[in-house]
């Protein structure tokens, strides 16, 4: 069962800006995240290993990674993973008919492999810490397909307590001088995204065009499409914090069983 879901960021920012909002979202999610007692936790993450047509599950016994690609400061973390709950959720997707794979790194047997963890997923661990599953989405699977993960993974937990965070970043073309250059779609979405989670409208983003997401240059779409999956709307939500402080916007939000 799911005790505690969230929305989390994976922006380097949040090493840096000690007192920016987001960095304080993180630390309150950490707050409700330890509150709520999980044995483990699914973390889905849009930077992780990505396979053609499938959902990747990693079943690595040991995660391993940081975000040294986007800040000096020490953002390292190391923890152990989840094989039975991974083996869980491979089964639960691929019992539904949905294309799901398993993978480890340098040792195909569960127990021997630490596998390297990408930042969207080392940096929501790092503020909320248990064994962990790593899922990755795949853009080329549609709506529906990503609902039904999310509902598979929900249905993988059983009666274990279970945290399910999507590490999600928002539009990432709010400044001219970043990376992806200036995209007029990232503030609309972005203002989307703050009221379908203000107001529980998850299920809202099952309609949209994910060009729609493309266009404003997020990589979240997907990962909330899972959770809406996974909680649907019986969570209770509370936006905690959002800010564009550079070129991309960065969001936290905790769902909370009624």
């Amino acid at each position: 069962m799911i005790v505690f879901a969230c929305i989390a960021p994976h922006g380097g920012l949040v090493f840096e800006q000690l007192e920016a909002p987001t960095r304080k979202g993180m630390e309150e999610l950490g707050r409700r995240f330890a509150a709520a007692e999980p044995e483990a936790t699914i973390v889905l993450t849009p930077h992780g290993t990505t396979i053609d047509g499938h959902f990747a599950v990693v079943r690595s016994i040991e995660l391993d990674g940081d975000a040294a690609r986007w800040t000096d400061e020490d953002s390292s973390y190391k923890g152990p993973g989840e094989p039975d709950l991974a083996d869980a959720c491979i089964r639960a997707l691929q019992d539904d008919g949905l294309p799901a794979l398993g993978i480890t790194f340098g040792a195909t047997v569960a127990q021997a492999s630490t596998f390297p963890l990408d930042w969207g997923a080392a940096i929501p661990l790092y503020f909320m810490r248990a064994p962990a599953v790593v899922v990755s989405p795949n853009r080329r699977l549609g709506n529906e397909q990503h609902v039904r993960a999310g509902a598979a993974l929900a249905r993988a937990t059983g009666d274990r307590r279970v945290a399910f965070i999507a590490s999600a970043d928002h539009g990432h073309g709010h400044a001219e001088d970043g990376p992806y250059g200036f995209a007029p779609e990232s503030k609309p979405y972005d203002d989307e995204i703050q009221a379908i989670v203000r107001e529980n409208r998850l299920g809202d983003l099952v309609d949209k065009d994910p060009q729609w997401a493309v266009d404003a240059k997020a990589d979240s779409f997907w990962q909330l499409l899972m959770l809406y999956g996974a909680i649907g709307d019986r969570y209770e939500p509370e936006l905690i914090s959002y800010e564009a402080p550079t070129y991309f916007g960065m969001l936290t939000a905790a769902y909370s069983p009624r």
